[in-house]
């Protein structure tokens, strides 16, 4: 597996442990809707929350969620609502990320609530 591949699969690891110590329940994993691909599916209470997860070495570039590109929301919204059509749910989506720092072994998460308004 490539490098950026292990940094990616760590990062959703990270985030999902993160995540659920905040009391939000895993549904799906890798989501995936012809090109899109949907991180973390999860629930809090009756939201259900679409989670990006970003991951880099550093921020010489930029942050991580600032690669949250508009085609990337634009697939994302497109695999939630055929998520929410698929399993006949009818639940408020929140998309979130959250964006890890690598430097080292150190692990630094921002975790972005309702983010999707923040890229617009």
């Amino acid at each position: 597996m490539a490098e950026h591949n292990i940094l990616g699969v760590e990062a959703e690891r990270k985030a999902l442990t993160f995540l659920s110590e905040k009391g939000y329940q895993l549904l799906q994993k890798n989501y995936r809707f012809q090109k899109a691909e949907v991180d973390l599916i999860m629930q809090q209470g009756t939201t259900l929350i679409c989670v990006e997860v970003k991951a880099r070495t550093n921020d010489f570039f930029g942050t991580p969620e600032q690669f949250v590109s508009s085609k990337k929301i634009k697939l994302l919204v497109r695999a939630m609502d055929h998520y929410l059509k698929e399993n006949t749910i009818e639940m408020e989506v929140r998309f979130d990320v959250v964006a890890c720092i690598v430097k080292g072994n150190k692990w630094f998460l921002k975790y972005i609530t309702n983010a999707l308004y923040s890229f617009e």
